[in-house]
């Protein structure tokens, strides 16, 4: 190796240096991004209320949900389903105990359970709603926690109150909040290509920069590599 090539060596080191940390500094900041988009599309309870308005012959679905703080500790969970008939005691339609258990009832048959496997969502289906159905319906949950000293338990209870009607009305929120869900899914996926694309035309400009330059110092004459290391002095 030349002498030429010895004193060039330590400045295209340098060069790749800073080079490396911007390569880094990108790569870092693209898998924050990607951390961001995977923390916002994981599943998460969200306490949703329930539609009140069900057509008649079609399925309809009662939402209880009762989200857990803590999904991690163990607990027992009971439902209980009634439905109230006016100025009378409620009646007991459907339970939840380890297992559904459909109940003695107009209702029985008709029944399904629409839980989730964590139990935070502990909804019911009617099928073939008829218009006897509208009416006023609980949901009572009743959680016992199991700690190692002490069993703290929880009810907390959901009124829904349903309309049955012969034909379906339109619904222009439910169009709307889903028209503004897939809008905001594209431009987040958006932003992200955006963002890569970015970072990959910065880390290929660095890496042209580099080049060139360590191509033009080679290009110097040996005499004027050795006049741009001599200090000037008056």
């Amino acid at each position: 190796m030349d002498t030429d090539s010895l004193r060039a060596c330590p400045r295209q080191l340098s060069q790749r240096i800073p080079n490396m940390r911007t390569r880094t500094r990108v790569i870092v900041h693209s898998l924050l991004l990607l951390v961001l988009v995977v923390q916002v599309s994981r599943p998460v309870c969200v306490d949703v209320p329930s539609e009140t308005e069900a057509v008649v012959g079609n399925p309809m679905k009662l939402t209880c949900i009762s989200c857990m703080k803590r999904e991690e500790v163990n607990a027992e969970t009971r439902v209980d389903w009634y439905y109230i008939p006016p100025d009378e005691e409620p009646i007991p339609i459907y339970l939840f105990d380890g297992k559904p258990r459909d109940l003695e009832g107009p209702w029985r048959g008709r029944l399904v359970w629409n839980g989730s496997k964590d139990l935070q969502e502990l909804s019911i289906s009617i099928l073939n709603v008829t218009m006897n159905d509208t009416g006023t319906y609980k949901c009572v949950v009743f959680r016992q926690f199991e700690f190692d000293c002490y069993s703290p338990s929880v009810t907390n209870s959901l009124i829904i109150n349903l309309v049955v009607r012969e034909e379906a009305s339109e619904d222009t929120t439910a169009l709307y909040s889903e028209i503004m869900m897939y809008v905001l899914l594209v431009f987040l996926t958006c932003w992200l290509l955006v963002e890569m694309v970015y970072c990959y035309r910065k880390i290929s400009k660095s890496d042209e920069q580099a080049q060139d330059t360590a191509t033009n110092y080679l290009a110097i004459p040996s005499e004027n590599k050795e006049n741009l290391g001599v200090p000037v002095t008056e």
